[in-house]
């Protein structure tokens, strides 16, 4: 079925527009089709984004691939909640690397299959933000440079959550890490979509576990080409962002509606297309739920870091062109 953009004006039910959708246009989460590459079993925290988006994702990629496809995982929270030796939630072919080396070991996995002449099967590289933006990055800069034929999955939670709530390049200005305990006072966290569109690679998207159908439709679209892609999904953490188990939803569509998440896509290094926010929220709406911003709102109000908070937002926003120029803030 051709993929189609449909607006929810009711969150949590089918209908649209006041018509209630055709059931081949809702979202299965369960079925006799479906891959359940990630099955149960695993332990993940209750709520988690990074267990939800990878599920979605590698579901897809099998049905983009006729259910050949092979998975090399980085070492981050990913890795530890789905194999827990000797056990193994992945019912996919599936191998660990390190901690910064899943993109080179994607690479040589797909290097071997076509030394071996199986240009049937697809390989997928995935890892956290800590494994991807920090000590991935080389092996990843190379592996777009290369244009290998691997699709690679960033799932960000904005800090090294599997070792204890560090804060790594993804962690946004002014949150509470275990390293940055006052709050992150510097930087603004790098954009590695931006870092990979700069390499010209054939596909670049993002996406939140907020739109698990725009999520499935960006990995089936990344499946259709090849050489190196790269899809980064935001996926919050309600250990290490100190939200309710039952927040991780709506957390990840505040993100989206205040223009601090941008949700597009790019084709040869050149954005062409982007999900336009349809009523703009603040960026407090945003940051107030989450514990790890809990400080700016204290007795001392931290004015000066959420007019920040919002002033990047606002550029994100005229940058994509998320809204209508007079909706910007």
């Amino acid at each position: 079925m051709p993929a189609q953009r449909i607006k929810f004006y009711q969150t949590g039910s089918f209908a649209v527009g006041n018509r209630l959708l055709d059931p081949e246009q809702r979202s299965v989460q369960a079925g006799a089709d479906r891959a359940n590459s990630l099955t149960m079993g695993h332990r993940a925290c209750q709520g988690c984004g990074e267990a939800l988006g990878a599920r979605y994702v590698l579901d897809a990629v099998m049905r983009a691939a006729g259910n050949r496809a092979v998975t090399v995982n980085a070492t981050g929270c990913l890795e530890v909640f789905s194999t827990p030796y000797p056990e193994s939630s992945w019912r996919v072919a599936w191998l660990h690397s390190l901690f910064g080396n899943a993109p080179a070991v994607a690479t040589g996995v797909a290097a071997a299959l076509k030394a071996k002449g199986r240009t049937d099967v697809r390989v997928v590289g995935q890892g956290g933000d800590g494994g991807t933006v920090d000590i991935g990055l080389a092996c990843l800069s190379g592996m777009f440079e290369r244009n290998d034929d691997v699709l690679y999955v960033c799932y960000d939670n904005g800090g090294y959550m599997n070792t204890g709530v560090q804060r790594s390049g993804a962690t946004p200005h002014g949150a509470v890490t275990t390293t940055t305990p006052a709050g992150n006072s510097f930087g603004q966290g790098k954009s590695l979509p931006l870092i990979a569109m700069a390499h010209r690679i054939p596909y670049v998207a993002t996406a939140t576990v907020a739109d698990l159908r725009d999520l499935e439709h960006k990995v089936t679209k990344a499946m259709e080409y090849h050489g190196a892609r790269y899809l980064h999904v935001l996926v919050p953490c309600p250990l290490g962002w100190r939200t309710a188990s039952d927040e991780t939803i709506r957390i990840a569509r505040l993100a989206t509606e205040t223009g601090i998440f941008p949700v597009f896509e790019a084709v040869d290094g050149e954005v062409t297309e982007v999900t336009r926010i349809r009523r703009r929220r603040p960026v407090v709406d945003y940051l107030r739920p989450q514990g790890r911003f809990a400080h700016l709102f204290g007795e001392t109000p931290r004015d000066d870091v959420i007019s920040r908070i919002q002033a990047e937002a606002d550029r994100t926003v005229r940058v994509f062109g998320l809204t209508e120029p007079d909706e910007v803030s």
